[in-house]
C-alpha cells in the first residue's frame, strides 16, 4: 500500500512597484503580458497556454523546463476578481501526469503614494502532495514570478 501525504503550507510575499495598481492588475488580466512575465520563463518551454480572466474562469498552461523535461500543468480557476485591487484564484499543478500540488492565492493591489506605487501582497496556501514539491521551491519560484512581472513592468511601459 502506497502512503499518500498532504503537506500544509502557507507565505506572504510583498513588494512595492513604482507602478499605479491599474497597471499591475492589467499585467495579470491581459494575456499577451501575463504571457511574457508569468509562462516564458528563462529555459521554459511553452507547450500550451489558454486563458479566461473572469469569475469562474479557467486558466491552463502547459510547460517543461528544458527540451527533455517532464511535462507540467498549471491548472488555474478565478474565484474573485476586483479591478485593480484583488485577484483570488485556486491552483493545481502536475508534473509528468502526477499531483504535484494545489493552491489557494490571494493577490492584493494596496495603492500607496496617492496611486502612483503599488503594494503587490501575495498569499498563497499550499497542500504539497506525496512529497511533491515544497514551500522553499515554491517560494522562490514565486519570487522569481514577482521579479519577472517587474521586468516586464520595465520593458513594456
Amino acid at each position: 500500500m502506497t502512503l499518500h501525504t498532504a503537506i500544509h503550507k502557507s507565505f506572504v510575499l510583498e513588494r512595492v512597484y513604482p507602478h499605479a495598481p491599474a497597471r499591475l492588475f492589467n499585467a495579470f488580466k491581459d494575456p499577451a503580458k501575463k504571457a511574457r512575465w508569468f509562462v516564458g520563463g528563462e529555459g521554459f518551454i511553452v507547450d500550451g497556454a489558454t486563458w479566461d480572466f473572469r469569475v469562474g474562469g479557467w486558466e491552463r498552461f502547459k510547460f517543461r523546463f528544458g527540451e527533455k523535461g517532464p511535462p507540467m500543468t498549471n491548472d488555474t480557476v478565478f474565484m474573485e476578481i476586483v479591478e485593480n485591487q484583488r485577484i483570488v484564484f485556486a491552483y493545481s499543478m502536475t508534473i509528468g501526469g502526477n499531483p504535484l500540488s494545489v493552491s489557494l492565492t490571494t493577490v492584493e493591489f494596496v495603492a500607496q503614494d496617492g496611486g502612483k506605487k503599488t503594494l503587490l501582497r501575495f498569499s498563497e496556501h499550499d497542500t504539497f502532495l506525496d512529497g511533491n514539491d515544497g514551500l522553499d521551491s515554491r517560494r522562490e519560484g514565486t519570487t522569481g514570478l514577482l521579479q519577472s512581472l517587474a521586468n516586464e513592468l520595465e520593458k513594456f511601459p
